[in-house]
């Protein structure tokens, strides 16, 4: 099971005389980054918000947006004179600056952000139990989004390591034919420039051992084969919390192995394989930056 770090909830709740909606939106992150709007009056309650969030979502750039919809219900309200007053002063001289009239600055003023709020306006215990679940039913909402989001990164990620096999075992099939090739390229340089009869015959084939095992590349193709087998097993392991940063991790493996083939290679054919590999990698990585 894969989840993304993509994905959109949203909850509608009647709470008390208040209703509420809900909007969570997820993007890819490091780590758990919130960006949260809401009522001031559900100030109080802003670490229990953010604490709910956290932990129902884990990584991710987070914006949630909490709106009060209307209720028709009439409600007393206080006029925050200090803050009108602050807001007043700048505005006025702004009107006399551009020569406007000033008449309806006091519409402007209880427009603005905290001039009018809700009379003790907050959330009761059992209201605030009710508006948790709210919260609940939106981060739900949003996993199952991420769920879905997680079946089609896993379905690519599978493609980029089966494309990297494909790769692999033309790399894996060419590997005999370059050691000839390169034993017989050696061999025919030496008789060109020096001669047939002015080398030590035992001497080379000690000298082509030596060489043709410093360039073997047979190793880095057993720990690639197995780091794409664990690969695969991590990605579709039950567990589907943090195997983002796991699979990142196997990714930078498999890239060492990849790109240490393509420095011994000495093989045009196989390099083309080893940039092909290459390119598969990035792809998955891409993805991978995308997983929970």
């Amino acid at each position: 099971m894969l989840k993304s770090m993509t994905g959109f909830g949203r909850a509608e709740q009647v709470v008390g005389d208040k209703t509420f909606l809900v909007d969570i939106k997820s993007l890819n992150g490091k780590q758990f980054d919130l960006q949260l709007k809401m009522p001031a009056f559900l100030k109080p309650f802003e670490f229990n918000i953010r604490k709910v969030l956290s932990e129902r979502l884990g990584r991710g750039t987070v914006d949630c947006s909490i709106n009060l919809k209307e209720t028709g219900n009439a409600k007393p309200v206080t006029i925050n004179t200090g803050l009108a007053k602050a807001y007043y002063q700048p505005l006025a001289q702004l009107a006399a600056e551009l020569n406007l009239d000033a008449s309806s600055i006091l519409s402007t003023l209880v427009k603005l952000p905290e001039v009018i709020t809700p009379t003790s306006d907050t959330l009761t215990d059992e209201e605030w139990n009710i508006f948790e679940g709210m919260l609940h039913a939106a981060t739900d909402n949003l996993n199952e989004h991420r769920l879905d989001e997680g079946r089609s990164l896993r379905a690519d990620l599978e493609l980029r390591i089966d494309n990297i096999r494909k790769q692999q075992a033309i790399v894996t099939e060419l590997e005999p034919l370059r050691q000839t090739k390169i034993r017989e390229n050696i061999t025919r340089l030496l008789e060109e420039k020096v001669g047939k009869e002015n080398y030590d015959g035992n001497r080379l084939e000690q000298e082509l051992i030596y060489y043709i095992e410093k360039i073997d590349i047979s190793e880095e193709q057993v720990r690639l084969n197995n780091h794409l087998d664990y690969f695969l097993t991590v990605l579709n392991e039950p567990v589907d919390e943090g195997k983002g940063k796991k699979l990142s991790f196997i990714l930078q493996e498999i890239g060492r192995e990849i790109n240490t083939t393509g420095s011994k290679a000495y093989d045009s054919t196989i390099q083309k394989a080893v940039v092909l590999m290459k390119d598969e990698l990035e792809k998955a990585k891409e993805q991978v930056l995308n997983v929970l």
